[in-house]
């Protein structure tokens, strides 16, 4: 029996880099002390959510994942705590700029990094501007804890996503997350929508699955405001939400599940014994085309 306690935190973002750093780091602290092993922060947890306009200043916030001060201080966390924490940061990498995640191992050593795959653009979330499109494909990690897969916000509406990162071995999947008001149309709340894609996420793939969002009210520069819905939870390998944050309050939310258990469950009920992977080319298309040609 290989027992895993997962961790989601939601909480709202100031400002303040060090201000926001330092209550991460309190939230982490109180996850771990109620027992969990793999802890999610949100998405870009350092700063408030920058997107939300187009300014060239905010490209200066990127820095080279290499001595990142967000980084670093998992890893001291990590290794101190012996928790797993996948780390989101804005990544420089020499000219280019990506969404990033640092896989931190709970020996304090990074693992390596996912650079988000799909990047949205749209009025309020206008990450195009910011955010090169990922080059590193869907990864998966063996941690001290199990194999996670990690996908960015964005990436956790597409299928594809948690099917590749199932199919490359993952045992539980991660998806860090800032999503909330939408500035064309404020009676628009996706909230219920955007948990049961990922719900659907976990049963199709029968692994748990862990969303962490932020919270609060932030104001852009142009008398905009995005209001970030938190409902941060943790699904089971069914689909079904065994923990679950509000919109407003700072949040750990935790779960403990058996990943021998898990394994048997996937493998009873065959969805991946009886996937038709020869069946499966228009995925690999924009318009539905196969190999034989385009859609008649």
């Amino acid at each position: 029996m290989r027992q895993v306690t997962l961790a989601a935190l939601q909480m709202a973002c100031s400002p303040d880099r060090q201000d926001n750093l330092a209550r991460m780091e309190s939230l982490i602290r109180k996850a771990a002390a109620d027992g969990a092993q793999i802890v999610l922060p949100q998405e870009l947890f350092e700063t408030p959510y920058f997107c939300q306009d187009e300014a060239p200043d905010l490209l200066l916030h990127a820095e080279p994942a290499e001595g990142h001060p967000a980084i670093t201080r998992m890893q001291a966390l990590a290794a101190e705590l012996g928790i797993v924490i996948p780390v989101s940061f804005y990544e420089l990498a020499g000219q280019a700029r990506f969404n990033s995640i640092a896989i931190v191992d709970a020996d304090g050593s990074t693992l390596g990094i996912y650079r988000k795959s799909h990047i949205p653009q749209g009025s309020g979330y206008q990450e195009k501007y910011y955010f090169s499109p990922g080059d590193t494909g869907f990864r998966v990690w063996s941690t001290r804890f199990g194999r996670i897969g990690v996908g960015i916000c964005w990436d956790q509406w597409f299928p594809e996503t948690a099917r590749a990162m199932a199919l490359m071995g993952a045992e539980m999947l991660f998806f860090p997350t800032a999503i909330g008001s939408e500035l064309l149309d404020p009676q628009w709340d996706s909230a219920a929508h955007w948990q049961r894609v990922m719900q659907g996420h976990a049963g199709a793939n029968l692994m748990p699955l862990v969303a962490s969002n932020r919270i609060g009210t932030e104001p852009g520069r142009s008398g905009t405001q995005l209001t970030f819905y938190g409902s941060s939870f943790i699904a089971d390998a069914t689909g079904a939400k065994v923990a679950e944050a509000d919109r407003t309050s700072e949040s750990i939310l935790l779960h403990t599940f058996d990943l021998d258990a898990l394994a048997a469950l996937r493998a009873s009920w065959g969805v991946f014994r009886d996937r038709r992977p020869e069946l499966y080319g228009p995925i690999a298309s924009l318009d539905g085309a196969t190999p034989k040609g385009p859609r008649a």
